[in-house]
């Protein structure tokens, strides 16, 4: 599974009090638990007023490299700002994101041609984020058109097709189930990820919803989440999901885990 750490992104309340305060140690500290935890990037956003968000992505950026080699999945609603961004990365990460939403995909996509930097591409235009997956599948076929149109190899895009809140929505995950399924029929090599928290927005004990939400998705494809790397809990669902699927031989990544202590029962 490739994790991509969610923590250390100023729409969390507690992240955003942190960058407001220049509170650098704890920036360090979210970074190195969700590294130590084995996020595959550590997701890097600003969240801050747009004069103000370049400077304080750079520092962002600083903080966690100077404490883990883990790449980064660098992140801002502005496609402009997470290529500008690129130079200050010590590693080839990740990038989010595009989507058919303005100039992202032709901004950001020729920024990585040729390269090894992966990109999460949201299922979304300018009409906004649609419920129907066919609309899902046919917003993520113009988003490849772009990706070979600019040479991105498929291997390198993380398609998000945006699960919506089951509180408002029952058919949210089947929905978000039937687009991954449009999409990887067409386009084999790519990969999916989701936010998962996104799904149990409103509700009550949301980590239930989300440990069954990660899961099935990954029953059915997903390869990749947007998650606390932290949360035991999620990351115990998330090693038996793949033993159970058989992507784990002789269930040796749940053994590691357990035995590094990143799920079960907490060792002092």
């Amino acid at each position: 599974m490739i994790i991509i750490g969610e923590k250390i992104n100023g729409f969390v309340p507690k992240t955003l009090e942190a960058i407001r305060a220049h509170d650098d140690e704890y920036i360090k500290y979210i970074a190195k638990a969700q590294a130590d935890a084995g996020a595959t990037y550590i997701d890097v956003c600003a969240g801050v007023e747009p004069e103000i968000e370049h400077e304080t992505m750079k520092w962002l950026m600083d903080l966690v490299q100077e404490v883990t080699d883990t790449p980064l999945c660098i992140d801002s609603p502005d496609p402009q700002v997470v290529v500008d961004m690129i130079p200050y990365a010590n590693e080839v990460g990740c990038l989010n994101s595009i989507s058919l939403e303005g100039n992202k995909c032709d901004v950001i996509l020729p920024a990585i041609a040729g390269t090894e930097w992966k990109v999460v591409a949201l299922t979304c235009d300018d009409d906004g984020i649609p419920d129907d997956p066919k609309v899902k599948y046919e917003i993520a076929k113009k988003i490849m058109a772009k990706v070979d149109e600019y040479g991105v190899d498929h291997d390198n895009i993380l398609f998000d097709p945006l699960v919506t809140t089951l509180g408002t929505n029952q058919q949210s995950f089947l929905n978000f189930i039937e687009a991954v399924e449009l999409i990887k029929a067409d386009f084999p090599d790519v990969h999916f990820t989701s936010g998962l928290s996104n799904i149990s927005y409103g509700l009550p004990y949301r980590k239930a919803i989300n440990m069954q939400f990660l899961s099935l998705a990954m029953a059915k494809g997903m390869d990749s989440a947007i998650m606390d790397p932290t949360s035991r809990d999620m990351l115990a669902a998330m090693f038996a999901t793949d033993a159970l699927l058989g992507n784990d031989s002789y269930c040796k990544n749940y053994l590691k885990g357990f035995r590094n202590n990143l799920f079960g029962p907490k060792k002092d």
